[in-house]
Protein backbone atom coordinates (compact mmCIF):
# COMPACT_ATOMS: atom_id res chain seq x y z
CA UNK A 1 0.00 0.00 0.00
CA UNK A 2 1.37 3.54 -0.72
CA UNK A 3 1.08 5.99 1.81
CA UNK A 4 -1.51 8.49 -0.59
CA UNK A 5 -3.27 5.28 -0.47
CA UNK A 6 -3.03 4.78 3.31
CA UNK A 7 -4.45 8.67 3.74
CA UNK A 8 -7.74 7.68 1.25
CA UNK A 9 -8.67 4.47 2.67
CA UNK A 10 -7.65 4.91 6.96
CA UNK A 11 -8.53 8.60 7.09
CA UNK A 12 -10.88 9.96 4.60
CA UNK A 13 -13.86 7.61 5.38
CA UNK A 14 -14.11 8.47 9.24
CA UNK A 15 -13.77 12.39 8.60
CA UNK A 16 -16.77 11.67 6.15
CA UNK A 17 -18.91 10.03 8.14
CA UNK A 18 -17.88 12.36 11.17
CA UNK A 19 -18.57 15.14 9.15
CA UNK A 20 -22.05 14.30 8.58
CA UNK A 21 -22.92 13.14 12.14
CA UNK A 22 -21.53 16.70 13.54
CA UNK A 23 -23.61 18.49 10.95
CA UNK A 24 -27.02 16.42 11.96
CA UNK A 25 -26.46 17.39 15.63
CA UNK A 26 -25.76 21.05 14.77
CA UNK A 27 -28.62 22.38 17.04
CA UNK A 28 -26.51 21.81 19.86
CA UNK A 29 -23.50 23.61 18.33
CA UNK A 30 -22.45 26.77 17.34
CA UNK A 31 -21.18 25.46 14.02
CA UNK A 32 -19.85 28.07 12.42
CA UNK A 33 -17.66 28.76 15.36
CA UNK A 34 -17.00 25.39 16.02
CA UNK A 35 -15.58 24.48 12.58
CA UNK A 36 -13.64 27.73 12.75
CA UNK A 37 -11.96 26.23 16.06
CA UNK A 38 -11.39 22.90 14.13
CA UNK A 39 -10.01 24.42 11.43
CA UNK A 40 -7.49 26.65 13.16
CA UNK A 41 -6.34 23.73 14.60
CA UNK A 42 -5.84 21.77 11.20
CA UNK A 43 -3.17 24.72 10.27
CA UNK A 44 -1.68 25.12 14.00
CA UNK A 45 -0.85 21.30 13.90
CA UNK A 46 0.76 21.40 10.45
CA UNK A 47 2.78 24.07 11.60
CA UNK A 48 3.75 22.92 15.11
CA UNK A 49 4.35 19.44 13.83
CA UNK A 50 6.26 20.15 10.52
CA UNK A 51 9.84 21.35 11.95
CA UNK A 52 10.00 18.33 14.64
CA UNK A 53 8.73 15.76 12.18
CA UNK A 54 11.66 16.82 9.82
CA UNK A 55 13.94 16.57 12.91
CA UNK A 56 12.99 13.07 13.50
CA UNK A 57 13.88 12.24 9.60
CA UNK A 58 16.91 13.84 9.54
CA UNK A 59 18.26 12.32 12.55
CA UNK A 60 16.66 8.75 11.49
CA UNK A 61 14.64 8.35 14.27
CA UNK A 62 11.95 7.37 11.70
CA UNK A 63 12.06 6.70 7.66
CA UNK A 64 9.60 5.52 4.60
CA UNK A 65 9.72 3.71 1.83
CA UNK A 66 10.59 5.27 -1.15
CA UNK A 67 8.35 3.79 -3.49
CA UNK A 68 5.78 4.30 -1.05
CA UNK A 69 5.42 8.07 -1.42
CA UNK A 70 5.32 10.29 -4.12
CA UNK A 71 7.40 13.12 -2.89
CA UNK A 72 8.97 14.91 -0.07
CA UNK A 73 9.36 18.54 1.17
CA UNK A 74 11.96 19.28 3.44
CA UNK A 75 13.03 15.98 4.54
CA UNK A 76 9.32 14.56 5.04
CA UNK A 77 6.99 13.05 2.54
CA UNK A 78 4.18 15.12 1.20
CA UNK A 79 1.56 12.54 2.55
CA UNK A 80 2.89 12.70 5.96
CA UNK A 81 1.68 16.95 6.01
CA UNK A 82 -1.91 15.18 4.97
CA UNK A 83 -1.56 12.97 7.43
CA UNK A 84 -0.74 15.52 9.86
CA UNK A 85 -3.98 17.91 8.78
CA UNK A 86 -6.28 14.74 8.41
CA UNK A 87 -5.41 13.50 11.99
CA UNK A 88 -6.58 16.83 13.43
CA UNK A 89 -9.71 17.27 11.71
CA UNK A 90 -10.64 13.79 12.40
CA UNK A 91 -10.02 14.01 16.24
CA UNK A 92 -11.25 17.89 15.81
CA UNK A 93 -14.41 16.36 14.49
CA UNK A 94 -14.46 13.82 17.38
CA UNK A 95 -14.18 16.17 19.88
CA UNK A 96 -17.38 18.50 18.34
CA UNK A 97 -19.09 15.30 18.62
CA UNK A 98 -18.53 14.28 21.84
CA UNK A 99 -18.77 17.67 23.53
CA UNK A 100 -22.21 18.50 21.68
CA UNK A 101 -24.72 20.19 23.81
CA UNK A 102 -22.40 20.52 27.18
CA UNK A 103 -22.98 23.41 29.16
CA UNK A 104 -20.36 25.98 28.69
CA UNK A 105 -20.51 27.01 32.53
CA UNK A 106 -19.81 23.14 34.26
CA UNK A 107 -15.89 22.74 35.27
CA UNK A 108 -13.95 19.98 36.99
CA UNK A 109 -12.87 20.56 40.73
CA UNK A 110 -9.74 22.06 41.81
CA UNK A 111 -8.33 19.35 42.58
CA UNK A 112 -8.96 17.37 39.64
CA UNK A 113 -7.58 20.69 37.24
CA UNK A 114 -4.28 20.55 39.22
CA UNK A 115 -3.91 16.69 39.55
CA UNK A 116 -4.02 17.45 35.22
CA UNK A 117 -1.62 19.93 35.23
CA UNK A 118 0.49 18.29 37.29
CA UNK A 119 0.63 15.08 34.93
CA UNK A 120 1.77 17.56 32.27
CA UNK A 121 3.95 19.35 33.91
CA UNK A 122 5.54 15.94 34.97
CA UNK A 123 5.40 14.95 30.80
CA UNK A 124 7.57 17.76 30.48
CA UNK A 125 10.11 16.70 32.71
CA UNK A 126 9.94 13.51 32.25
CA UNK A 127 10.88 14.01 27.94
CA UNK A 128 13.79 16.82 28.78
CA UNK A 129 15.47 14.21 31.24
CA UNK A 130 15.37 11.52 28.70
CA UNK A 131 16.93 13.96 26.36
CA UNK A 132 19.14 15.94 28.55
CA UNK A 133 20.72 11.86 29.52
CA UNK A 134 21.67 11.82 26.17
CA UNK A 135 21.08 7.66 25.68
CA UNK A 136 19.99 7.12 21.80
CA UNK A 137 16.83 4.47 23.36
CA UNK A 138 15.51 7.28 24.54
CA UNK A 139 15.58 9.79 21.62
CA UNK A 140 12.09 9.56 20.45
CA UNK A 141 10.25 9.14 23.39
CA UNK A 142 11.91 11.92 24.80
CA UNK A 143 11.44 14.02 21.14
CA UNK A 144 7.93 12.88 21.55
CA UNK A 145 7.27 14.24 25.82
CA UNK A 146 9.35 17.45 25.34
CA UNK A 147 7.59 18.54 22.21
CA UNK A 148 4.01 17.82 23.26
CA UNK A 149 3.97 18.16 27.45
CA UNK A 150 4.38 22.16 27.73
CA UNK A 151 1.70 22.76 25.46
CA UNK A 152 -0.51 20.40 26.90
CA UNK A 153 0.38 22.05 30.37
CA UNK A 154 0.25 25.21 28.88
CA UNK A 155 -3.38 24.15 27.51
CA UNK A 156 -4.84 22.10 30.63
CA UNK A 157 -3.96 25.75 32.61
CA UNK A 158 -6.08 27.98 30.18
CA UNK A 159 -8.68 25.72 30.46
CA UNK A 160 -8.57 22.75 32.28
CA UNK A 161 -11.21 23.38 34.35
CA UNK A 162 -13.32 23.03 30.82
CA UNK A 163 -11.70 20.25 29.29
CA UNK A 164 -12.42 17.61 32.41
CA UNK A 165 -16.30 18.11 31.79
CA UNK A 166 -18.13 15.26 31.91
CA UNK A 167 -14.82 13.07 32.44
CA UNK A 168 -16.10 10.39 29.87
CA UNK A 169 -16.63 12.75 26.86
CA UNK A 170 -12.82 14.00 27.33
CA UNK A 171 -11.30 10.22 27.74
CA UNK A 172 -13.79 9.32 24.78
CA UNK A 173 -12.43 12.27 22.46
CA UNK A 174 -8.43 11.72 23.37
CA UNK A 175 -9.13 8.08 23.28
CA UNK A 176 -11.37 6.85 20.28
CA UNK A 177 -8.94 8.42 17.51
CA UNK A 178 -5.80 6.97 19.69
CA UNK A 179 -6.92 3.53 19.34
CA UNK A 180 -7.88 3.82 15.85
CA UNK A 181 -4.57 5.19 14.83
CA UNK A 182 -2.45 2.26 17.13
CA UNK A 183 -4.26 -0.06 14.80
CA UNK A 184 -3.26 1.24 11.19
CA UNK A 185 0.11 2.35 12.58
CA UNK A 186 1.16 -1.04 13.60
CA UNK A 187 -0.05 -1.93 9.69
CA UNK A 188 1.53 0.02 8.35
CA UNK A 189 5.04 -0.48 10.05
CA UNK A 190 4.10 -3.84 9.04
CA UNK A 191 3.65 -3.29 5.84
CA UNK A 192 6.89 -1.18 4.98
CA UNK A 193 4.78 2.00 4.56
CA UNK A 194 7.08 3.39 7.52
CA UNK A 195 9.21 2.28 9.46
CA UNK A 196 10.71 2.69 13.30
CA UNK A 197 14.45 3.09 14.00
CA UNK A 198 15.67 0.33 16.51
CA UNK A 199 18.36 2.25 17.94
CA UNK A 200 16.17 5.36 19.35
CA UNK A 201 13.12 3.41 20.91
CA UNK A 202 13.02 1.19 23.84
CA UNK A 203 11.90 -1.87 21.99
CA UNK A 204 8.93 -2.39 23.77
CA UNK A 205 6.17 -3.12 20.58
CA UNK A 206 2.87 -4.61 21.84
CA UNK A 207 1.03 -5.74 18.96
CA UNK A 208 3.32 -4.86 16.18
CA UNK A 209 3.59 -1.20 17.75
CA UNK A 210 6.37 0.77 19.42
CA UNK A 211 5.03 2.23 22.71
CA UNK A 212 6.86 5.92 21.27
CA UNK A 213 3.85 5.66 18.86
CA UNK A 214 1.30 4.59 20.34
CA UNK A 215 2.35 7.76 23.02
CA UNK A 216 2.82 9.86 19.83
CA UNK A 217 -0.44 9.62 18.93
CA UNK A 218 -2.15 9.24 21.88
CA UNK A 219 -0.53 12.56 23.26
CA UNK A 220 -1.44 14.16 19.54
CA UNK A 221 -5.13 13.88 19.89
CA UNK A 222 -5.00 15.48 23.34
CA UNK A 223 -3.18 17.90 22.09
CA UNK A 224 -6.19 18.42 19.32
CA UNK A 225 -8.75 17.98 21.56
CA UNK A 226 -7.33 20.17 23.97
CA UNK A 227 -6.81 23.11 21.31
CA UNK A 228 -10.63 22.31 19.93
CA UNK A 229 -11.87 23.04 23.72
CA UNK A 230 -10.06 25.91 24.43
CA UNK A 231 -10.63 27.90 21.12
CA UNK A 232 -14.12 26.68 21.00
CA UNK A 233 -15.67 25.84 24.50
CA UNK A 234 -13.78 27.87 26.63
CA UNK A 235 -13.90 30.35 25.03
CA UNK A 236 -18.14 31.02 24.65
CA UNK A 237 -18.91 29.12 21.41
CA UNK A 238 -20.64 26.84 23.01
CA UNK A 239 -24.41 27.39 22.36
CA UNK A 240 -26.30 27.42 25.10
CA UNK A 241 -28.01 23.74 25.32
Amino acid sequence: MTYFTFLVVVLLPPILVLGTMVYRVRGGLNLGSALRAVVFLVVIAVVYTTPWDNYLIYRGVWSYGEDRVLGVIGFVPVEEYGFMALQALMTGLITLWMYRGVDRTEAVSRPVYLAGLAVWIAVTVCGVWMLVSGADRWLYLGLILAWAGPVLAGTWWLGGRRFGTIGWRYVAACGIPSVYLWVWDAFAIGDGIWEISDWYTVGLEPGGLPIEEAMFFLLTNVLVVHGVLLFWKTSLYMKNP
